[in-house]
């Protein structure tokens, strides 16, 4: 399980615009991390319909959801099955957690990611 004040585990992704993405590579300034099961092209549409300014990555095998705990069972209508946790992590300029926000609601959450952001 991911943990405020320990290393991020290290990913690799692609992102909405095509390109490789290292979590690694982004050392030196903090990070929020927008990842999802859905395609590459869904998060193009995504950030097209809701104006999202900000890269978008791609974990259709849900591989970093698996390691940072967000993939989870689910239960909807009686029914169980497999899915993302929405969470969001906050990675400092060293590539610490800095804050892991669980279960978060869509509406009231950007404010609560601004701030959460590490210096």
């Amino acid at each position: 399980m991911v943990e405020e004040g320990k290393p991020a585990p290290d990913f690799e992704l692609t992102s909405d615009s095509g390109d490789k993405v290292r979590l690694s590579d982004l050392r030196g300034k903090p990070v929020v991390l927008g990842v999802s099961p859905d395609t590459e092209t869904s998060h193009v549409k995504f950030k097209e319909k809701y104006g999202l300014p900000f890269t978008l990555l791609a974990d259709p095998e849900h591989d970093v959801a698996e390691t940072y705990g967000t993939w989870v069972e689910r239960h909807n209508y009686g029914k169980t099955y497999m899915g993302v946790e929405r969470s969001t992590f906050l990675i400092d300029r060293e590539g610490r957690v800095a804050k892991v926000m669980r279960r978060v609601k869509p509406d009231t959450h950007a404010d609560q990611v601004l701030e959460a952001l590490p210096d």
